[in-house]
């Protein structure tokens, strides 16, 4: 008998009754949302205890004026199997407030989160407590805003002006 989504479902319920907020079928693919205090922990026993080794993304979503909290950070999370022959698929979901922009990383139970979490720190603004080297990854260090976020304005120049100029006078010592 193969492991399939439901079991996993079921054993983080039994796990974590009180940080599983809300789990949600749309064709074929589950979504568990968990409060951001818990998100290192669930991932930890989704690894170690379950076997999802393997992080295929994380992102976020910034949900500003049309839902309550503003962002969602969103893992990606697979198990093969112990002879790879499975394929079980399980999302989950942290939200967080605009006013504190901040969840657990998970570089120490999945490496591949490394870079990950770097681009949704560069792109949102969104912090990841315990991460290695979190700083942007695509973006200049010294640029302000985060591309990402739906109140970014992309007409506003003065942002990557600031930043051109200070290449530039770096570049010229």
């Amino acid at each position: 008998m193969s492991f399939d989504v439901e079991q996993a479902v079921s054993s983080l319920q039994d796990e974590f009754p009180q940080n599983i907020l809300d789990i949600k079928e749309y064709r074929n693919e589950t979504t568990i949302l968990v409060d951001k205090e818990s998100v290192h922990k669930i991932c930890n026993y989704l690894k170690y205890s379950l076997d999802f080794t393997f992080l295929a993304d994380l992102t976020a979503v910034d949900y500003l004026e049309v839902k309550s909290p503003r962002y969602e950070v969103v893992y990606h999370i697979h198990r093969f199997g112990p002879d790879c022959e499975e394929n079980v698929r399980i999302r989950l979901k942290a939200e967080l407030t605009d006013s504190e922009p901040t969840v657990d990383s998970v570089v120490s139970i999945w490496s591949g989160a490394d870079w990950l979490e770097r681009e949704v720190y560069d792109m949102f603004g969104i912090k990841f407590t315990g991460h290695p080297d979190l700083r942007r990854i695509l973006m200049p260090e010294d640029y302000e805003p985060f591309p990402l976020r739906k109140d970014f304005d992309v007409r506003n120049r003065e942002a990557s002006k600031k930043s051109f100029e200070n290449a530039l006078e770096d570049g010229t010592d």
